[in-house]
């Protein structure tokens, strides 16, 4: 039988409210998370780890304002605000997510030249994070993802693990989405078209 696992998507400091990029009510969704984990026999996090100055970084880019969309190597890439700095309390976990049982702890983001949305791929959609081999070896093709945002790393992770064969369900109670500029509607019909379970 193949084995389950759930996936918790960035559910750090920044993306609460009060932290940097935050997404409204996303410690609403903590409590609803610790079950899941308590439920599910294999739980992976995932954390969004910037260096200082990062390229995906508003504040690196002269007369650009955070949520505006330039052109990197690799294609288009919003620009954010400062979020997410490696060894800052706004990286670190909500301190109320009970991560102690996660099996793997993937950072992503942590290359300055390119943003990470999937827990797969980077942002240039072929450099694999080495998510995908790890869950494959270890026989693992259900997998549940929850957590922030909905419409960006969730939604990213989520098409990324159905390319890769496996069987996706994204826990909507679980998630809660920044919708940028209509981002929500968009990647929920792009999941569905792609096959994602939105339960």
């Amino acid at each position: 039988m193949a084995e389950e696992a759930l996936i918790v998507i960035d559910l750090q400091n920044d993306f609460c409210p009060g932290g940097a990029l935050a997404v409204e009510d996303g410690d609403a969704i903590v409590p609803i998370v610790n079950r899941m984990i308590e439920a599910t026999p294999h739980v992976i996090l995932t954390q969004d780890w910037h260096p200082g100055g990062h390229s995906s970084f508003a504040s690196r880019h002269e007369g650009k304002a955070p949520f505006e969309t330039i052109e990197m190597d690799y294609g288009m890439q919003t620009l954010w605000p400062d979020h997410c700095v490696q060894g800052t309390r706004g990286a670190a976990f909500h301190p109320d997510l009970d991560w102690t049982r996660a099996e793997i702890l993937l950072r992503k983001g942590f290359r300055p030249a390119i943003d990470s949305y999937s827990a797969f791929f980077e942002n240039d959609r072929a450099t694999p994070t080495g998510l995908g081999g790890y869950l494959r070896e270890r026989g693992i093709r259900k997998l549940t993802l929850v957590g922030l945002a909905t419409d960006f790393c969730v939604a990213y992770s989520a098409l990324d693990a159905v390319k890769l064969g496996f069987s996706v369900t994204v826990a909507l109670e679980a998630c809660r989405a920044i919708d940028l500029g209509g981002s929500l509607a968009a990647m929920t019909d792009e999941m569905k078209s792609a096959g994602v379970v939105l339960a």
